[in-house]
Parts: C-alpha cells; sequence; structure tokens
C-alpha cells in the first residue's frame, strides 16, 4: 500500500522575539549634565594633545638621535636667572651662552648653518615640537624666563656660533603656521624675493591696521592701563611721545614675533633694547615700574606675563624711525591672513596707507569717521563707550 506523504507541517507563526539588548547599556539614572560641561576644559585639550603627540614625538626624536648627537640641538637659550632682591629682572644681564654648548657647536654645527638665512623656532613645550615647521630650526626656550623672552633669545643667539656667518637670523614662535597661514619655506622664499634690506618682519595683527592709528593704541583695548604705562615708558626713555598716536601706515606695522634681520641690524637693536629697559627700571615711577613687571590682571588673552613684552613686540617701528632711521625694512605679506579681511577692513587699511603716503589730513579725517562708523557696527555698545575716545587722538599726526 503507497504511503501516501505528508505535507509539510505548517509552521505556526511564533510570537515576535524581543529585541537583544545586549548591546544596550543598562540604564541608570545619571545626572542631568548641562551644555556648558561637555566643553573640555583647556587642561583636558592639553593632556588629550600630549597622549597624541608624545608617541610620535618620541619616534621621531629617536630616530633623529640616531642621525645626529642631542648635543647638536642649538640650548644657546639658557634659563635667565632670577633678579637678586631689589633688582628688577631688565637690570639683569644677559645670561652667557653655555661654554659646553660653545664648544659642541663649534665641533660639529647644526644643520642651519648651512643656509645664509637662519631661522629658529621656539617651542616650550614637548607637544609644541610636533607643530614646528621644518625649514625652521627647533629652539628650546622652556628655561627663558617669558617676562623678556624675545629679547633675551635674540640676544643669545647674537652670540652664539649657530648665527655666525649668517646674511640674516632671526627667532619665530612655535605658532608661526597659526598666526601667518603660511609655511616656513615660502615665508623665506619672500625674503629671498627681496634682497637688499637690513631687517625683514610680518604683523600677526593685519585685521588691526585697518581700524587703529597705531598698534600702541590698539594694545589699549586688550591690555588694561596700557597707554598709560606707555607713556610713563616714553617719557622715562626719552623716547618721542607722539609716537603713541600718530597714524602708521601697514608696511610698518611689526607684530608677533616674526623678525630676521641682518648682523648689523642687530648689533644696533639689542643694545638699543637694553638700554631702554635699564632706564626705564631707574626712570619711571615705582608704581607704573611695578606694574609693567607684574602679570596682567584683565588682559584679553587671558595669560599674559607682563606688560614688557608687550612693549618690547610693539618698539621696532619706533627704533625705525629714530636710533635705526639708516636700516632699511621690508616687509612680508601674508596672503592669507589678507584675504580673510572684509571689505571695509581692505578699504580702511588702504585709505589709512593712502592718506599717510599722501600726507593728506583731510583724507585721514574721513578714515577716522568711516572707522567710527565701521566700529560703532561691529563692537558692542560698552566697548565703544569704554574706547573709542581713547584710542582716537585729537590731532591728526603722521608717523
Amino acid at each position: 500500500m503507497a504511503t501516501r506523504s505528508k505535507a509539510p507541517a505548517r509552521k505556526t507563526s511564533a510570537p515576535p522575539k524581543k529585541k537583544s539588548i545586549k548591546a544596550v547599556a543598562p540604564v541608570e539614572t545619571q545626572p542631568a549634565v548641562s551644555a556648558d560641561s561637555l566643553v573640555p576644559t583647556l587642561q583636558e585639550v592639553v593632556q588629550a594633545t600630549q597622549k597624541v603627540v608624545a608617541p610620535k614625538a618620541a619616534k621621531r626624536t629617536r630616530g633623529k638621535s640616531a642621525r645626529a648627537p642631542q648635543s647638536l640641538a642649538p640650548q644657546a637659550v639658557s634659563e635667565a636667572p632670577e633678579a637678586p632682591q631689589g633688582q628688577t629682572q631688565a637690570q639683569v644681564p644677559t645670561p652667557n651662552v653655555e661654554r659646553a654648548l660653545e664648544r659642541n657647536l663649534a665641533k660639529q654645527p647644526p644643520r642651519a648653518l648651512n643656509s645664509p638665512i637662519r631661522v629658529f623656532q621656539m617651542y616650550a613645550e614637548s607637544w609644541q615640537r610636533e607643530l614646528l615647521d621644518s625649514a625652521f630650526y627647533a629652539l628650546d626656550v622652556s628655561r627663558v624666563d617669558p617676562h623678556t623672552l624675545d629679547l633675551s633669545v635674540w640676544a643669545q643667539l647674537q652670540a652664539n656660533p649657530a648665527t655666525k656667518g649668517a646674511q640674516l637670523w632671526g627667532a619665530v614662535s612655535w605658532r608661526f603656521a597659526e598666526r601667518t597661514g603660511m609655511n616656513g619655506a615660502d615665508w623665506v622664499r619672500q625674503i629671498e624675493a627681496q634682497p637688499g634690506s637690513d631687517v625683514y618682519f610680518s604683523s600677526a595683527d593685519i585685521q588691526h591696521e585697518a581700524v587703529f592709528h597705531n598698534s600702541w593704541l590698539q594694545a589699549e583695548t586688550q591690555y588694561p592701563r596700557f597707554l598709560e604705562l606707555a607713556r610713563a615708558f616714553f617719557e622715562a626713555t626719552g623716547l618721542p611721545l607722539d609716537q603713541l598716536g600718530v597714524i602708521s601706515p601697514s608696511l610698518v606695522s611689526a607684530t608677533g614675533g616674526m623678525l630676521v634681520g641682518s648682523t648689523e641690524f642687530w648689533e644696533a637693536y639689542i643694545p638699543w633694547l637694553r638700554k631702554l629697559l635699564v632706564t626705564a627700571d631707574k626712570r619711571m615711577p615705582p608704581a607704573l615700574r611695578d606694574l609693567m613687571h607684574a602679570p596682567i590682571v584683565g588682559a584679553e588673552p587671558v595669560g599674559s606675563d607682563s606688560y614688557l613684552p608687550v612693549i618690547i613686540d610693539r618698539l621696532l617701528p619706533v627704533f625705525l624711525r629714530t636710533d635705526g632711521q639708516r636700516f632699511k625694512a621690508a616687509r612680508i605679506a601674508l596672503p592669507e591672513r589678507d584675504r580673510e579681511l572684509n571689505v571695509h577692513q581692505k578699504l580702511l587699511r588702504e585709505m589709512k596707507d593712502v592718506a599717510h603716503r599722501t600726507q593728506s589730513a583731510w583724507l585721514a579725517a574721513c578714515w577716522v569717521n568711516y572707522r567710527n562708523l565701521y566700529l560703532g557696527q561691529t563692537q558692542s555698545k560698552p566697548w565703544v563707550q569704554k574706547y573709542l575716545r581713547s584710542i582716537t587722538p585729537t590731532e591728526i599726526k603722521f608717523g
């Protein structure tokens, strides 16, 4: 008897299974998190950066150590000694170059000596080294007092064999790329394309050139009581007070410490700066002298060490108009920073430069009016009420 094949059993639909919760963490009651708490603190950012950068930096350092002795790094900048009691930092002589370093450099000079233009890039933290430009020579300044950083570095580089025989030399910050929008090789090429000058520089604050008479008046909006302190500094040192209020063209605007000069330039500029600082310490009113050396309270940006670096950063144009008139200066353009200017900033900067070039008081007055309208639209009302009058001299003078 033939067996009758059974029809396949019909699957009964099972009730839908619940989704697995294995990938879902158990729900716990957590306190509400504010939006502000999601923003990492500066310390957290630094720690995270160091965690990523440190292995790469260590690997690169090991690779370099196999090619050249560590002693060849131009550690020419030694720790500035603390001022003795009753003596300010500016009165302390710049430390001598370390003898061991001199001997090492003399035996086997660093690669920077292969170039007629030698630019050293300063850094103070190990993680900053990862951000340095390969066209520059890394310079560890971690032991230098930031109070007189630029002057100390210039003075010690001047005495170090690493700069001997160079046509031009100087130092820039580890933030060079951030502040300029350029790489070091392009910056050096611009210097090479403009031969014949004694000093080359760039300005890190291009946006300020359009709306401020000069960098001294601009600093008043960042550092409390800056103009009061600057006037006392100029009076004590015999510098012309009218330089604080003149209309200065963008071609001589130099801020940010991006400076390269000839041996002759440095031989004149460094002693000039030293003399100013010593004289200021002797002749300034004690309260203002102490303020100049103290940390800046309420500064923007926060973390400024003292007023002294801010003053030194602005003295190059004054030097070129006074004791340094014999030196030829050239400004290195920063195309990326220029492109960031809006149409009003470009027009304002051009108007101010034309007024200076033609010595037109009428055009300068037009620039002041246009500038005031622009600041009234772009700055807050409290800012305008606080600063506009103090940054607007009553007389039109060209510097």
